[in-house]
């Protein structure tokens, strides 16, 4: 049986309207609410079957993903390809890193997987810290890609789901001139 992401997201009630302020700084009236997805074990395996199963050709030998959300669909998208998972965590503002005794070998082949992406800031700080270890990134794959322009990672890029959602400066926001209350959702 096919798996259709939209229904998937749906069903987990991932998007949320409202005023929300972003982790890239820009707002939005719509905010995909990751963990609403990784709290269904069943979902995850779904969506992340659908990110293994576009790059099983790829001769992936890692899985890479950007703390938090990513640690959870590293780790399916290579338990789906029997390969190891592992997680980069911020290192300031700016970069990723991996620690923990992670590691990658020289010329491993690595997929970078992330969860809802807007900017691509965080598959991109995955991509540099996999290639200082020497690491070659195969792909980038994501549940949602929310992002308004088309992203090139230099790479092959896949989402279970593409959706455009509008996001405003925060100085050119047309929900701030409108006085509609601004959330800050999440964690990160």
């Amino acid at each position: 049986m096919a798996v259709n992401a939209e229904d998937i997201l749906q069903k987990a009630g991932v998007m949320l309207k409202g005023h929300f302020l972003l982790t890239s700084g820009r707002h939005s009236p719509i905010y995909w609410e990751k963990f609403k997805i990784l709290q269904f074990p069943i979902y995850t395996e779904q969506l992340c079957q659908m990110i293994a199963d576009y790059f099983r050709r790829y001769g992936v030998q890692v899985v890479a993903g950007p703390t938090t959300g990513g640690i959870i669909l590293a780790y399916e998208v290579a338990k789906q390809l029997g390969v190891r998972g592992i997680f980069a965590e911020k290192e300031g503002d700016e970069q990723r890193a991996f620690r923990r005794g992670f590691s990658i070998s020289s010329s491993e082949k690595v997929l970078v997987v992330d969860d809802i992406i807007t900017t691509g800031k965080s598959a991109r700080q995955v991509i540099d810290a996999v290639t200082k270890q020497g690491g070659t990134v195969v792909g980038v794959g994501v549940l949602v890609n929310r992002s308004e322009q088309e992203l090139d990672f230099g790479v092959p890029f896949f989402s279970c789901h593409r959706t455009i959602t509008p996001t405003y400066p925060s100085e050119n926001c047309p929900l701030c001139n409108a006085q509609v209350q601004l959330t800050k959702p999440g964690g990160g």
